[in-house]
């Protein structure tokens, strides 16, 4: 699989920064857990975010988010968080 501007791929990178990107994240999630914990969180969020943001998105269109959701690599933004966080400590 070839990588998208150094993620994973196109999805991981586009949720990363359209969702998470620029946000106070210590704020909503615990960042001394495991990547794959935090990444479930980072997931339910998204999914939240997509199913909420607009009540008009049904049917197929809601149908095409979750599949693009689907292709996120969450561990990998977990870790890119954690990362971040020890950094900056």
């Amino acid at each position: 699989m070839e990588k998208y501007n150094g993620w994973t791929n196109y999805a991981t990178w586009r949720v990363n920064l359209e969702i998470f990107d620029g946000m106070t994240v210590a704020e909503y999630f615990d960042l001394t857990q495991d990547a794959y914990d935090l990444g479930q969180q980072l997931k339910d969020y998204a999914i939240e975010t997509v199913e909420f943001s607009d009540s008009q998105a049904k049917g197929l269109a809601l149908d095409y988010a979750m599949a693009f959701l689907d292709n996120v690599n969450w561990s990998e933004i977990a870790e890119h968080m954690i990362e971040e966080k020890m950094e900056n400590a």
